[in-house]
């Protein structure tokens, strides 16, 4: 997902989007794991995602306690 797509979003949805990541990259590890990922891309696309929307969130904190 693209930074400025994710700048669009309210927090709630970016909260939910980072919980759903977490999930996503708990279940991808124990495929891997388990040897049945098939895709070892996927693990590294969804950790980045995560640092992408934890970065806007941290972000916009930085913005309210400033401003």
């Amino acid at each position: 997902m693209e930074p400025k797509q994710l700048r669009e979003i309210s927090i709630g949805e970016l909260n939910q989007k980072r919980g759903e990541l977490k999930e996503e990259i708990f279940h991808l590890k124990l495929r891997r794991a388990t040897s049945r990922l098939e895709n070892p891309m996927k693990l590294r696309e969804a950790k980045r995602d995560l640092a992408r929307v934890e970065t806007v969130l941290r972000e916009r904190a930085l913005r309210q306690r400033e401003g």
